[in-house]
């Protein structure tokens, strides 16, 4: 397994916003998550990269326990992840952002990072842009901008938070066909999206939190299907067939 949670809670005061999650995702999976608001989904996501402490249990990537390490040496073992609001270094070029992410925390896995992130620019539809100040950037643009940043430290687990949210559907579905070209050459995905028609056709696996708790984990067809969770989406059929 590339990755495993055993146990894993975090409390903010009296409330348990991560409680008691153990969670498995192996090398090469693709793995949606989804939950209302407040559901745990982006603290569940902090905890993994380290931006967050667990009060308790543990977080192993690749056999190794990281629980106790600092978010840069959890970057360097090759965990890339994006945040819901794009965060660049907005007085940088595009291409000097993805050089950070590439010369430091991808060091160990990037012989060339001028041409590996002129690489990933390509891929991600950002190549016109490499010496536009990322602070010029569409919403679209930022969205890739922030993903071409968790690529460029050439990561073995990629965490996608919400990287649809305020896009138009026909720049959805070019943002999913770039993920999916993503997954296909061999990263693990792990995905926590509320645009559902973007999420559902990108992954083979999906994953529900409730109140901090895991509640449905399976084939996304299944999981859908389950009672309960029809009833926290009410609607979601509709949304589904869109």
């Amino acid at each position: 397994m590339i990755l495993s949670l055993s146990g894993l809670k975090k409390s903010y005061g009296a409330l348990a916003v991560t409680n008691n999650i153990t969670l498995e995702v192996a090398a090469g999976a693709a793995l949606g998550i989804i939950g209302p608001n407040g559901a745990g989904k982006s603290t569940l996501f902090n905890l993994i990269t380290g931006d967050a402490r667990a009060d308790a249990g543990t977080i192993k990537f690749d056999g190794r326990e990281i629980t106790a390490l600092p978010p840069h040496r959890r970057a360097a073992l090759g965990i890339g992840r994006s945040y819901q609001i794009p965060q660049p270094f907005g007085g940088m070029t595009v291409l000097e952002n993805l050089l950070v992410g590439a010369s430091f925390a991808g060091r160990s896995r990037v012989s060339q990072p001028r041409a590996h992130c002129q690489e990933i620019l390509e891929r991600c539809g950002l190549a016109a842009k490499a010496k536009f100040s990322a602070g010029q950037l569409t919403l679209l643009e930022r969205k890739r901008l922030e993903l071409a940043r968790a690529l460029s430290i050439a990561p073995r687990l990629l965490l996608l938070d919400e990287i649809a949210g305020g896009l138009t559907d026909p720049e959805a579905a070019q943002l999913v066909e770039t993920i999916k070209s993503i997954h296909a050459g061999g990263i693990t995905i792990i995905w926590i999206e509320h645009v559902l028609h973007a999420l559902i056709p990108a992954i083979s696996r999906l994953a529900v939190l409730s109140f901090g708790k895991l509640i449905a984990d399976g084939d996304p067809a299944a999981v859908m299907a389950l009672p309960e969770i029809r009833e926290i989406y009410l609607g979601i059929e509709e949304d589904l067939a869109a």
